[in-house]
């Protein structure tokens, strides 16, 4: 398993255009493939329950579900794009772009590192328009780990 936060193998640049609960799963099927999560369904409950609390959809056709759970080996960031949008509860419409954040159970400063670093990037329109226009997922990871540090 890397210890870096995104690799190519949780990259996934044609998400399944279903609703939000499937692109979850998608990308959390991608961090238990990669050893970083050790049980999926306590891994969604626990995204869902973040989730309730307030929406993770952004302004932009953005979306960061994440959260903190004992499921979670390592911190990490799972990214998928969708070209019709799913809802994440953001005003303005569906998230083309979304990131997942999934830092383990006592990992306070790290998740929230990811989340801070993250926003920020989202807020230049390069960062987006490159991840909206790559096609390769080792160009959207390594692109990622250098802009996102946490």
């Amino acid at each position: 398993m890397s210890s870096e936060l995104i690799t190519t193998e949780l990259v996934d640049l044609d998400l399944p255009d279903a609703d939000r609960r499937a692109a979850v799963r998608s990308l959390a099927n991608r961090l238990v493939d990669a050893e970083r999560v050790t049980d999926i369904e306590r891994f969604l409950e626990d995204v869902e329950t973040r989730e309730q609390q307030m929406a993770t959809g952004m302004r932009g056709g953005i979306g960061i579900p994440h959260c903190r759970s004992a499921a979670v080996t390592a911190p990490s960031l799972a990214f998928g794009r969708s070209t019709s949008g799913i809802d994440f509860g953001a005003e303005d419409g569906p998230a083309n772009l979304i990131f997942l954040i999934a830092a383990p159970e006592g990992g306070d400063s790290d998740h929230l590192a990811v989340l801070a670093s993250l926003a920020r990037r989202l807020m230049r329109e390069e960062f987006k328009r490159t991840l909206l226009d790559a096609d390769e997922p080792a160009v959207v990871a390594s692109y990622v780990r250098e802009e996102v540090k946490p």
